[in-house]
């Protein structure tokens, strides 16, 4: 049996992001992108380029290749009327929601998706990348990416808001029966 690489590389940065919102279908931050920063040398000759439908990973995408192919379950996590609102403006108007969001993984009082719903998708997604060989290049979202670690690792969903990923962080996973989290080199 081949052994599936799949890098997550998280999207980069967006002005949503700084101002710690949640996300709407935003592009990377302007200030950012004109600086260009190198991204992913070393994974220009992947042959699988994924990302989520949104404009931020498909601007981070486009900076890796050509040829990237959208997959819905690389979307960010729906997070329902509070897209675009700050984590700020939800403790100032709702903090009791917030709370129980960050503590429940079942809690969705923003009326989108659950942690617990998000880590099963992202799952679901994994399976299906268990019968293909080779490597795929992944760009997506930090609450995708902590989903995919949570799967991995076999936690449960409790363990979400326990993992950080920085714009564009780096996580790698191998499948060769299981799936295994893998440290990568320094560069």
């Amino acid at each position: 049996m081949q052994t599936t690489r799949l890098t997550l590389i998280c999207h980069g940065r967006t002005v949503a992001q700084k101002a710690a919102r949640f996300g709407l279908d935003e592009p990377l931050d302007a200030g950012w992108l004109a600086k260009r920063p190198e991204v992913g040398r070393q994974y220009r000759d992947v042959r699988h380029l994924l990302c989520g439908p949104e404009l931020r990973t498909r601007q981070t995408a486009a900076l890796l290749g050509d040829t990237q192919r959208v997959v819905p379950a690389l979307a960010d996590c729906d997070f329902g009327r509070w897209r675009g609102m700050s984590v700020d403006e939800l403790l100032a108007s709702e903090p009791e929601h917030l709370r129980t969001w960050r503590d429940d993984p079942d809690a969705a009082p923003h009326g989108g998706e659950s942690v617990s719903h998000l880590c099963r998708r992202v799952g679901d997604w994994l399976t299906t990348l268990e019968t293909t060989p080779g490597h795929c290049l992944a760009v997506t979202h930090p609450f995708v990416i902590r989903a995919a670690v949570v799967n991995v690792l076999g936690c449960s969903p409790a363990m979400f808001n326990r993992i950080d990923i920085e714009p564009l962080g780096v996580v790698d996973l191998r499948f060769n029966e299981v799936w295994r989290l893998r440290a990568l080199e320094a560069p």
